[in-house]
């Protein structure tokens, strides 16, 4: 998975945050750095968000898995994050929201990207949803 994102990131950063593949057309990439939680070095991954006024929301689906994506351990150990959009880095902080705003913010991410409602069935645990406010 890392040489995949590492591509997807390349492919972000050189066209102003424009990717192909199977994120083409998307215009809600972004690329978080989070502080790793065991090793404490910086890890970067290329997601997809959900605008949400003032703040972005990023789902830890991990497609479905039945365990988090290592970026929710984290951002659970350490919130500070940067985000990149494009055109645009700033630093950040994340929380975990709760029901029923998890649950809300998750089917308007199913609305935007239909396959979110597939990452849901196919685990059983339930998929945590992050707010992420601009600090800088």
């Amino acid at each position: 998975m890392s040489a995949f994102n590492d591509q997807v990131i390349s492919e972000f950063r050189a066209n102003g945050g424009r990717v192909g593949g199977m994120f083409e057309g998307r215009d809600n990439m972004v690329i978080i750095t989070t502080t790793g939680a065991k090793t404490g070095r910086a890890i970067t991954n290329p997601l997809v968000f959900l605008p949400d006024g003032d703040r972005i929301v990023l789902i830890a689906s991990n497609g479905g898995a039945d365990k988090h994506p290592a970026w929710y351990h984290n951002l659970v150990a350490n919130p500070a994050l940067t985000v990149e959009v494009p055109g645009e880095t700033y630093t950040a902080k994340a929380e975990l929201v709760d029901d029923p705003e998890r649950t809300a913010l998750f089917d308007r991410m199913v609305e935007l990207l239909p396959g979110f409602a597939e990452y849901r069935e196919k685990t059983s645990r339930e998929i945590p949803v992050f707010a992420v406010y601009r600090t800088s």
